[in-house]
């Protein structure tokens, strides 16, 4: 099920694994943390209103779905502050091209 072309920033493997190989229940989840994603950009932007809840939010989604990388790096600017935000920025970023790879849209 997982695509040929993926950086790893998202550990598809744990994925399919916790939900039991159902691509119709990973197809959701993964839709469900793109509108997410489209929904933090405002406040991961220059440190926007709300940006501490919104990169613990991420750093919770991004565990649930295997993108490591991205909940460690929402840990670390959780623990150092908003100068940490470029690596959540791209760290999202990296776990979306992986989604869009693994759903065979890249």
């Amino acid at each position: 099920m997982v695509a040929q072309v993926h950086s790893g920033a998202v550990d598809f493997g744990y994925l399919e694994g916790f939900t039991a190989g159902d691509r119709q229940v990973i197809l959701e989840v993964l839709a469900l943390f793109e509108d997410q994603a489209r929904r933090w950009a405002g406040p991961l932007a220059e440190a926007g209103p709300g940006w501490q809840d919104v990169v613990h939010t991420i750093k919770g989604a991004a565990r649930g779905i295997g993108a490591n990388a991205l909940g460690e790096a929402c840990a670390a600017c959780e623990a150092t502050g908003p100068a940490d935000l470029p690596a959540v920025r791209s760290a999202l970023d990296a776990a979306l091209a992986d989604i869009a790879a693994y759903q065979g849209r890249a």
